[in-house]
């Protein structure tokens, strides 16, 4: 071979050398880029943006449970959200949680979903800070009707990473009715849990059971009562109410009452009963004259501890009487909140000498839903405003899930109406108990409506449904869970928005956002995988 030919390939092997060490020096650089790419697929902008876990302003820890510890608080353990809804009384007010976005200028919604699965979850509490538990496998979805649960978990606060999960039953083996189940931290820390017509007692560290009970069904089979309704009352009593399921029905969840009263079939009434909060032991135990699908508020009045319970067609007051333990109706104290064509009212929101509800807690295709208030001192004093109008166009439907959002402090009252896309705000003179309507937005929510920040600062939250089909009628989406949900937080005095999320799988119906420590935020989701976590921050300047 002649000498050119032989320099002529050794150059062609130092090009090819030279190219291949480019190539492997350019990937090095290229290929972290792709992978992280390739890692943002299917994430949200507010997920790219956080980029990680968010333990929010953890400044403000210290504050906000040292702030939540000087509210009263009887039987709970005194954390932001020791509660199901925030406090002893079920309000749906958090004065002590932040929100650290601007009021004034647009904001930026960072979330991070959960490192680990709950599926279907309900909802979500914190005891001290960095310690979340949830309550979830007990809200069926298009791809899992039957789904494995309850169950009580623990996690991480911050990524969400399970520390371990207890669970209490299985309806594909067991038979019973699996509806939503609430979720309450004990003084002492502990978590007294109930479902179907069963009751342990969890132990809020280990999540050991340490009792365990079977609650009585009154006039409905057993299988056909959740005892979702529990609360703790001042003197540390337990005081639980079951659903009940139609006769006939055998749909699963909480949504088969609607759907099945909806076909005409009839409930049983509901029980009444007080449990003893370190052995279980049943009390006492009262059937309730109607059916009772909604929760009950409990509040001290008048020197009695009583019990607002919103049934088919009456709201009355019961007491319990700790020295002769026992329950009882109050005859004295019923409202009739329902117009002819409207259904159910929902759980009481207790604003001072106020008891407010909403009716169409289980929908109506006559009457609109209203906001109705009575005096604990004397039921004659009530007073209705129907913030969306009092006719119903051909096709429509109405459909007030969730109780009303409650602040004394300023004389508000908040209702949304899902059949009807729409939320209204309402002002409540605290004297004598007029109402009128302070504003109305277009926003479908079957969501809680919790307030955060102090007196002067006050900010709404609502969920915000968006159907994937924008000509399906809201009734089928919300049944078919076939819509996207976000989150908006909003000045509560005005309506006006001031945050949004993305948005995300839906929430579970009649389900609460759940402020948490640092300026955070939990959105529960029931189909998707766990739950986000969502900080609100004034939007970062354009980079120059």
């Amino acid at each position: 071979m002649r000498i050119p030919t032989l320099l002529k390939l050794a150059g062609l092997v130092v090009v090819l050398a030279l190219v291949y060490a480019a190539y492997r020096l350019g990937w090095s650089v290229i290929e972290p880029k792709v992978e992280a790419r390739v890692a943002q697929i299917g994430l949200t902008p507010g997920q790219i943006a956080a980029n990680g876990p968010l333990p929010g302003d953890v400044a403000l820890y210290a504050k906000e449970l040292e702030c939540q510890q000087q509210i009263p608080t009887p039987g709970y353990y005194p954390s932001l959200n020791g509660a199901e809804i925030s406090d002893s009384e079920r309000s749906g007010l958090y004065p002590c949680a932040n929100f650290l976005g601007s009021r004034d200028g647009a904001n930026t919604v960072y979330a991070w979903r959960s490192a680990d699965d709950y599926p279907g979850i309900s909802y979500m509490n914190n005891r001290k800070p960095g310690e979340l538990y949830i309550v979830g496998g007990e809200y069926p979805t298009m791809e899992d009707p039957n789904m494995a649960g309850p169950f009580v978990a623990k996690a991480d606060a911050a990524t969400g990473k399970e520390l371990w999960r207890t669970y209490l039953d299985n309806l594909n083996a067991s038979g019973r009715w699996i509806g939503n189940a609430n979720l309450n931290i004990l003084e002492n820390g502990n978590i007294p849990f109930a479902w179907s017509n069963q009751i342990v007692l969890i132990d809020g560290n280990s999540g050991l059971i340490l009792k365990h009970n079977t609650l009585p069904s009154g006039a409905a089979p057993a299988a056909d009562v959740n005892y979702k309704h529990l609360t703790i009352a001042p003197d540390g009593t337990l005081i639980l109410k079951d659903q009940t399921r139609p006769k006939g029905c055998t749909l699963q969840g909480t949504v088969a009452i609607i759907k099945c009263a909806a076909e005409g079939m009839k409930q049983p009434n509901s029980q009444l009963v007080a449990v003893n909060p370190d052995t279980l032991e049943v009390i006492d135990s009262i059937e309730l004259p109607e059916p009772a699908t909604s929760p009950h508020s409990i509040t001290t009045f008048d020197g009695r501890i009583v019990i607002y319970v919103a049934m088919d067609t009456i709201v009355q007051r019961a007491v319990w009487d700790p020295a002769a333990k026992k329950l009882s109706l109050d005859p004295d104290w019923i409202i009739r909140a329902m117009a002819p064509g409207q259904s159910a009212a929902t759980a009481a929101t207790i604003l001072g000498d106020w008891v407010a509800v909403v009716t169409n807690g289980i929908g109506s295709e006559k009457v609109p839903s209203s906001l109705v208030v009575a005096s604990q001192k004397d039921a004659q004093t009530m007073k209705t405003l129907y913030p969306f109008g009092k006719e119903l166009q051909k096709g429509e439907w109405s459909f007030a899930m969730p109780k009303p959002g409650g602040d004394a402090e300023n004389g508000m009252l908040y209702l949304a109406d899902m059949g009807l896309r729409k939320v209204a705000g309402a002002k409540i003179d605290m004297a004598s108990g007029e109402l009128s309507t302070a504003f109305v937005i277009d926003l479908t929510t079957t969501g809680f409506q919790p307030l955060i920040g102090p007196k002067d600062r006050r900010v709404l939250m609502l969920s915000n449904m968006k159907p994937n089909v924008e000509a399906e009628p809201i009734k089928l989406s919300f049944f078919t869970q076939n819509y996207k949900e976000q989150v908006t937080w909003r000045d509560a005095a005005t309506g006006k928005l001031l945050a949004e999320s993305d948005f995300f799988e839906p929430m579970p119906g009649n389900g609460l956002i759940v402020p948490t420590f640092g300026g955070r935020f939990y959105y529960p989701t029931a189909a998707g995988k766990g739950f986000y976590v969502l900080q609100v921050m004034p939007k970062p300047a354009p980079a120059k």
